[in-house]
């Protein structure tokens, strides 16, 4: 049996606030405090502190690109986000270095294993797998 929230997260950006409610709920939804349209960032959001500067400046450039935290069905969750600013800003890096969308390249696990198309590439000859040093 699957189960899966009907309520999502909406975010306000210039408040740094989010709330939770229906996406069926009556009108446009709009920030209680300054009554800016609320971007519908999905269930499976983990929303940053208010305090975690850095976590809501990954979090604008995510949904400014146009991914969201929606997730499937049986457990299937919207897969990779970047969570530091660091890591848009390598994922901002491939997209240039490689001429993916920046939508596609901000959803990369790794920069560094990737091909032009997004697909994650495999250490081949010549380079060193992650996690194992190096032998004397």
């Amino acid at each position: 049996m699957c189960f899966y929230s009907s309520r999502m997260h909406f975010v306000c950006l210039s408040c740094r606030a989010a709330w939770k409610r229906t996406p069926a709920s009556q009108g446009p939804a709009r920030c209680p405090q300054c009554r800016a349209e609320l971007i519908n960032a999905g269930a499976d959001l983990a929303v940053p502190k208010r305090r975690d500067h850095a976590g809501w400046r990954a979090l604008e450039a995510v949904l400014r690109a146009g991914l969201t935290f929606h997730g499937g069905c049986c457990g299937t969750g919207p897969g990779y986000r970047p969570r530091t600013p660091r890591e848009v800003r390598d994922r901002l890096a491939l997209a240039a270095r490689t001429g993916l969308p920046v939508k596609k390249a901000l959803a990369v696990p790794d920069p560094t294993f990737t091909d032009r198309h997004g697909a994650a590439r495999t250490p081949g000859r010549g380079t060193r797998s992650q996690g194992r040093g190096t032998r004397i």
